[in-house]
């Protein structure tokens, strides 16, 4: 049974999560064709949550966009989870031995969200994504987690469409299930370009929930992966058993 959802509360969370994937302020008309609300309650949502402080509006008050209470409960999150300290510790140890960009993410549904990044300290930098929410199947942390999973229960998570993030995000649902099959057998996840161009990922599950919720990734300019990948993925690996061994004897759940 589908549960009962406050009709109220719903919108107001569907509102946020809107403002918070869209990369510039969206004005009533736009938040109203993106979740089909109607105008009236639309307005008076964004006017409670404006004066809340859980959104912000231009100077005209035409476009909104998120708000810093938005942030604090964010904060919070990140700061009450029990596995972060010691993932942040492995990110730091990680990125100084590979040099390049490493993240820390946990899977969302058929979405991961980055929890944690550690930008290279070279000229390759990636944009960081922590907070940031992507399709799983798009990137090589979300295919490493999706993994950790039967056929059958990556296959009910996903949507009805796999959405392409760049001309090389695996789009056909047997052909992901064919990767996903592949993660299984080696151990971990790697993708070219699927989820940002330009870019390569390697990602390993982190062993300390059954299945696995977290894994860690290391990002690489693509011209670079084929000759960095077997070192890249051998550190990874490393150092995320390492993480999966300190989380099980410290007792975090």
């Amino acid at each position: 049974m589908e549960p009962s959802l406050v009709k109220s509360a719903e919108r107001t969370v569907r509102i946020l999560e809107t403002l918070a994937a869209s990369p510039d302020r969206l004005t009533l008309s736009e938040l109203q064709q993106a979740t089909g609300y109607p105008r009236s309650s639309l307005h008076a949502l964004l006017r409670t949550l404006a004066e809340l402080k859980w959104i912000e509006a231009d100077a005209a008050r035409s476009a909104f966009g998120i708000g810093p209470h938005a942030l604090l409960t964010g904060t919070a999150y990140l700061d009450k989870d029990p596995a972060l300290q010691f993932a942040q510790e492995t990110l730091e140890d990680l990125r100084a031995e590979v040099g390049y960009t490493v993240h820390f993410a946990r899977r969302d549904g058929a979405h991961v969200l980055y929890l944690a990044s550690r930008e290279s300290r070279a000229g390759h930098r990636i944009i960081s994504r922590v907070g940031r929410r992507l399709p799983a199947h798009a990137t090589a942390l979300g295919q490493a987690l999706l993994a950790q999973l039967t056929d059958d229960e990556a296959a009910a998570l996903l949507p009805g469409s796999l959405s392409a993030l760049t001309p090389n995000t695996i789009t056909d649902r047997d052909a992901l299930l064919a990767e996903l099959g592949r993660v299984r057998a080696r151990g971990w996840a790697a993708e070219r370009e699927q989820g940002t161009p330009g870019v390569a990922c390697v990602a390993v599950a982190v062993d300390y929930r059954i299945p696995a919720t977290d894994a860690i990734s290391c990002s690489m300019p693509a011209a670079l992966f084929a000759e960095q990948a077997d070192r890249i993925t051998e550190a990874v690996v490393e150092h995320t058993r390492g993480l999966g061994a300190t989380l099980r004897r410290e007792g975090v759940r």
